[in-house]
């Protein structure tokens, strides 16, 4: 078996995200968007018909609950996104994307089908599939940790 190294693995992961996000970053920039606030404002574009949470979007993404508060209060403030009160809760709000966000939609779209396609034509479909395989079985390994982290008192 070849080595490897373990901590290069984990670097090299880190470092993909942070060159991932300032790639999104520099094509959504012309809309004076960020990566992360793109990708809650396409979230809420593809479920706008019935409104999302904010719990939904942490559950889909894994920010923070006061970052995706941020995210989308700077959201709110350009426009994209509105919020209406879930009936029969007042405390629970869905949020819809706005005429502005709906006519950006397909630009946004485009831009990331055309990162996602620059990202992955080096990939055959099977190496692909082992990415996909082996980086949801880091992510179950992280949610298993820190599951544990959660229930293991602090000294």
């Amino acid at each position: 078996m070849a080595s490897f190294d373990q901590e290069r693995i984990l670097r090299d992961n880190r470092r993909i995200s942070i060159q991932l996000e300032q790639i999104v970053n520099n094509a959504v920039a012309p809309w004076g968007l960020t990566a992360a606030q793109t990708q809650v404002l396409l979230h809420v574009l593809r479920h706008s018909d019935r409104g999302t949470t904010l719990t939904q979007i942490h559950r889909e993404f894994g920010y923070s609950m006061p970052a995706l508060s941020a995210i989308i209060k700077r959201l709110k403030d350009k426009g994209f996104i509105r919020s209406e009160h879930w009936e029969g809760d007042d405390r629970r709000k869905l949020l819809f994307a706005t005429p502005s966000a709906l006519a950006l939609q397909q630009r946004l779209d485009r831009s990331s089908d055309q990162v996602r396609q620059q990202l992955c034509r080096c990939f055959t479909p099977q190496e692909l599939y082992d990415l996909d395989r082996l980086q949801r079985k880091l992510l179950s390994s992280l949610s298993a940790l820190s599951h544990q982290a959660k229930e293991e008192p602090t000294l």
